[in-house]
């Protein structure tokens, strides 16, 4: 008898589980303003959650001289890295995931940070104990709104599309769940709004994982499950 084929949580992390959005927005301001480039922080916190290349064509422009752009990668990961002894999870970040594995999904973590903030983000969930798989930057060619980080965590998990749900909070999460017909959750405690997330094809909204915990029996995770 074939057995069924397992489900699972996708979860993006930065902003969606651990409190990091505005701090990358601050990191990311100030190694532009390092260069003498002036980006208004309202621009660069709605372009969080694509990977550098694609936020620094999206805030500068993709015509734009690229040799500096590995000095301004470098600058926010230093700022960054500042942050990592302090950082802390969203509302009941851990026991949402927790609620997950005790339902019997695989979690996992599709984030597309960088290897060596992966570390940290883990630090600061404390839920080692229930994660199954995480990818990082390295595993995508191209970062959201592409899906390949997407792809590279179902891959590595043994998840398949039609079998999980993503958790996100940006709408570059959203899109990149469309593009492999995966419902995607939204959640507002990385800033976005909740007309954008529904807007943008989010199939619920909430505003944080204590929010989503607590609405979980009702939720596309438990449909998932």
């Amino acid at each position: 008898m074939p057995t069924e084929q397992p489900a699972g949580v996708l979860f993006d992390v930065d902003g969606t589980l651990v409190d990091t959005t505005y701090l990358h927005t601050v990191s990311w301001w100030e190694a532009l303003r390092q260069t003498d480039r002036q980006v208004p922080m309202a621009e660069i916190h709605r372009a969080i959650g694509m990977g550098s290349d694609k936020l620094l064509d999206h805030l500068l422009g993709p015509e734009r001289d690229r040799g500096a752009d590995g000095k301004l990668r470098d600058a926010h990961d230093a700022l960054f890295a500042e942050y990592w002894e302090r950082l802390v999870p969203l509302p009941r970040a851990a026991d949402l995931l927790r609620a997950c594995a005790e339902r019997g999904l695989r979690v996992v973590l599709a984030t597309s940070a960088a290897e060596h903030e992966v570390a940290a983000l883990r630090r600061a969930l404390a839920a080692d104990d229930v994660i199954d798989t995480v990818t990082c930057a390295a595993d995508a060619q191209e970062s959201k709104p592409a899906p390949d980080i997407l792809v590279a965590a179902l891959e590595q998990s043994g998840l398949a599309a039609e079998r999980v749900v993503f958790v996100g909070d940006s709408v570059w999460d959203v899109a990149a769940a469309g593009r492999l017909d995966i419902p995607c959750v939204g959640l507002t405690c990385g800033g976005t709004s909740r007309g954008e997330l529904a807007g943008a094809g989010a199939l619920a909204v909430y505003d944080d994982p204590a929010a989503l915990l607590a609405a979980l029996p009702g939720s596309p995770i438990a449909a998932a499950a």
